[in-house]
């Protein structure tokens, strides 16, 4: 391992340290970091990723490195509430672009900066699957952090103001399915998460 090498698998581990951001603002305790979101990721895709036709090992690698420019960027949120979205997609996409091309650079893999491109661009079924799979991940954290009572839903949070609990999770996560996988296991997610709650889920 050269001196590279290591000071750039340390920045990755930065991400074991990076808190979701969605879920600090909705103000859980002790919320996830990047890496254990990456991990659920990754392991939606190894259950899911042969019964859909994908290659599971591809699959897993891009799940494992989707959010890698995050260790360098921070954790910046999807928003479905009008007006909450602080920095625009086009930015966050180049940022990211240029701390993965970095990280990875080190490794002089390009290979893997391959992987996360295809992810990015989201257009072909092994990209769309495992994108899915980052969307469901979070949607079942939602529902882990309801079940947990990890919340307080009484007390007033100036980050979200037009949806109620964990909706608005759901909410930036329902347009944006692209497999029938995907749409089955948020529909199932959300009505388990609707069980919790004693009403429907406000999209």
């Amino acid at each position: 391992m050269t001196a590279e090498e290591l000071d750039s698998l340390l920045e990755w581990y930065d991400l074991k340290d990076e808190l979701r951001t969605g879920w600090v603002l909705r103000n859980i305790d002790s919320p996830e970091s990047v890496a254990a979101h990456t991990w659920g990721t990754a392991t939606l895709c190894l259950l899911y990723a042969e019964q859909e036709g994908i290659d599971c090992q591809k699959a897993v690698t891009m799940a494992l490195i989707h959010d890698l420019g995050e260790a360098r960027t921070g954790d910046i949120a999807t928003r479905a509430e009008n007006g909450r979205q602080t920095t625009p997609t086009s930015e966050k996409e180049a940022a990211e672009r240029s701390a993965v091309t970095d990280l990875v650079g080190s490794f002089n893999d390009t290979e893997l900066l391959s992987l996360w491109e295809e992810y990015e661009a989201r257009d072909n079924p092994t990209a769309q699957f495992v994108k899915d799979m980052d969307l469901v991940d979070n949607c079942l954290q939602a529902l882990k952090y309801e079940r947990q009572d990890r919340y307080d839903e009484a007390e007033t949070n100036d980050h979200f103001t037009e949806f109620e609990n964990l909706d608005e999770f759901f909410a930036t996560a329902a347009p944006r399915f692209q497999t029938e996988l995907g749409q089955d296991l948020f529909k199932r997610i959300k009505s388990k998460y609707e069980r919790e709650l004693g009403r429907p889920c406000q999209l």
